[in-house]
């Protein structure tokens, strides 16, 4: 179904997903120094490793220099685009930005650079104003080369293809992080919870080695508890 989304900035978005990524990264190499059993140290150090190479794959701002110079060539007011809406189909995640009169420039003057998580919009001198949207850290790769962009009456539309054809839940992992926090009815404060939060996450997200590796470590943990070898909950 279509959905709209209002006042979101999404270069921002993006900022704050890098220092959430930065932050998860800090959590797991505490509870590395707390953690002494080997399959549950297995397991973070996997975490770790995923956390790192997402945090090197983010993308980097452009120079400063080169953001004035783009914006000095573009000329007359900027305006960032934060309504749109959107839907998909098993192959297109489709992106519909309102201008109006839009279809009465120059095709060379709507330009769309896609990335294999990001892309970037930009009309140029629609009545006198510049127009831009940018969507970072996409919810899962699209191809480069099979993405598009139309022009239709008094709109654009944006055409992201799909690497899979799977649905979407959402368009962006800042959206998806925000549900999870949403969903998260438990404090995370105590150490020992911030571990079991961690290992629910790893086990929604892993593959079956993953679970097996969890559900081990798991029904262990229970038994030592049992016996009264281990005083808190792991």
């Amino acid at each position: 179904a279509c959905v709209k989304k209002e006042g979101v900035t999404h270069a921002r978005c993006g900022l704050s997903f890098a220092n959430q990524l930065l932050k998860d990264l800090e959590e797991v190499k505490e509870l590395l120094v707390k953690v002494t059993r080997k399959r549950l140290r297995d397991v973070l150090l996997t975490e770790k490793h995923k956390l790192e190479l997402e945090i090197k794959n983010q993308p980097q701002p452009k120079p400063k220099d080169a953001v004035e110079e783009e914006k000095s060539s573009l000329g007359g007011y900027t305006v960032k685009i934060n309504n749109y809406g959107w839907d998909q189909s098993d192959k297109f995640i489709k992106i519909y930005i309102s201008l109006n009169g839009v279809q009465k420039l120059p095709a060379e003057n709507v330009q769309v650079n896609f990335t294999e998580r990001s892309f970037d919009l930009l009309v140029k001198n629609l009545n006198g104003k510049n127009y831009t949207m940018t969507f970072n850290n996409l919810l899962k790769p699209i191809s480069v080369e099979g993405s598009s962009r139309k022009i239709k009456t008094d709109t654009v539309l944006v055409m992201c293809r799909k690497k899979r054809e799977e649905k979407w839940d959402c368009l962006t992992q800042v959206e998806k992080e925000s549900k999870e926090k949403e969903k998260a009815a438990y404090d995370t404060s105590d150490p020992s919870e911030g571990l079991m939060n961690l290992l629910k996450k790893m086990y929604a997200e892993g593959d079956d080695e993953m679970k097996r590796t969890i559900n081990k470590a798991w029904v262990e943990s229970r038994e030592k508890q049992s016996k009264g070898d281990i005083p808190m909950d792991i």
